[in-house]
């Protein structure tokens, strides 16, 4: 049976845009919304970039997660642009290649053969393109996120999407908040499919045959909090807690405050840190329910752990973390790499 076209809003649409990126973050279990100030703000929170420590800041990460079979990659440049604006540019790939094609494994003879077997990847894309800019409050910078989203389905059928992020932070003395309006505008994402790639065999099978369809992905709100606090009166040790709240659109889902249209789930944190140089950090966050021993239903939450160094204006960061919103305890370990760089101007004096 042939559909035309089909739009859906689905529940973890674009869940791959929930797995985060950034060690230091997955470290404390995504709860960086106020903390965010590398030019992995883009994603995090855009409002972020006005406070990169250097004139251009680079943001690398990679991750294999199931045993190593999906890809996640992201790169960002975040660069300072006069002394009260941000800009972001970045891009995240999750992907699983060398998937095999057996759809033309037995030929009109009814023989197996095995040469006809073929290869593909289905990757998802997401461009950002970020701005930000201190407000003439202190402390208060907001910033935005465009975003572009690419489907690959090898020669199958491909997508495309469009969405804004919003944000915003502020910081009074040691305390930081930050707010992010994800996906504000509703991001919506066309699908189209080259149906004679697959038309015949879905057809013997009896699968529904698709030329069009679309994914709406609703609003998210997210509101965070974080606190550095000195240790020592010669302020080299610190302790830094965060909390985030993660409050979605679409549905009901099993996390700690169930609701419709309405749920929400913390992320909790804290960050220890010895001169801006080593750091050790933890957090814990999905808070699902699961049914126990007797069938009754129990609490699970998920830990991740991480640390990282300094070295000048190198970041080093690791993070063992579970991704992502399954509900099985599925742990990968997650590199990035971060450097900031102070480019000179360039500019002469006038004599």
């Amino acid at each position: 049976m042939a559909a035309a076209c089909r739009a859906q809003t689905y529940t973890y649409t674009n869940a791959y845009l929930d797995i985060g990126v950034n060690a230091r973050a997955l470290g404390m279990s995504n709860a960086y919304t106020s903390i965010s100030e590398d030019a992995s703000s883009i994603y995090w929170n855009p409002a972020g970039l006005t406070r990169l420590k250097s004139t251009l800041d680079v943001s690398l990460m990679h991750n294999e997660h199931f045993g190593g079979i999906v890809k996640y990659d992201f790169g960002a440049i975040g660069i300072k642009a006069g002394e009260k604006n941000g800009l972001g540019f970045g891009v995240i790939r999750s992907g699983v290649d060398n998937i095999p094609n057996t759809l033309e494994l037995i030929d009109s003879d009814g023989r197996i053969r095995y040469d006809r077997i073929t290869a593909f990847s289905v990757a998802d894309y997401a461009f950002f393109v970020s701005f930000a800019r201190q407000m003439p409050v202190k402390g208060l910078s907001v910033g935005g996120s465009m975003k572009v989203l690419h489907r690959n389905i090898g020669e199958f059928g491909k997508g495309w999407g469009f969405g804004v992020d919003l944000g915003v932070q502020y910081q009074y003395r040691n305390l930081r908040a930050g707010l992010l309006l994800r996906d504000i505008t509703t991001t919506i994402t066309n699908f189209s499919y080259n149906t004679e790639t697959f038309e015949k065999t879905f057809a013997l099978t009896g699968n529904e045959i698709l030329r069009k369809s679309s994914e709406l992905a609703l609003p998210q709100i997210v509101l965070g909090a974080s606190y550095q606090q000195w240790i020592d009166k010669k302020q080299r040790y610190f302790v830094r807690p965060s909390l985030d709240w993660i409050i979605t659109t679409d549905g009901k889902r099993n996390v700690l405050v169930a609701g419709k249209p309405l749920s929400m789930d913390p992320r909790i944190a804290v960050e220890f840190g010895y001169k801006d140089i080593v750091f050790i950090r933890g957090g814990v966050g999905q808070f699902q329910r699961s049914k126990g021993d007797g069938s009754k239903d129990i609490w699970l939450v998920k830990p991740n752990i991480g640390a990282g160094f300094r070295v000048k204006t190198i970041y080093v960061d690791y993070a063992l973390a579970s991704l992502g919103n399954q509900s099985t305890f599925l742990f990968s370990h997650v590199f990035s790499l971060r450097v900031g760089l102070n480019l000179k101007s360039g500019k002469k004096k006038s004599e």
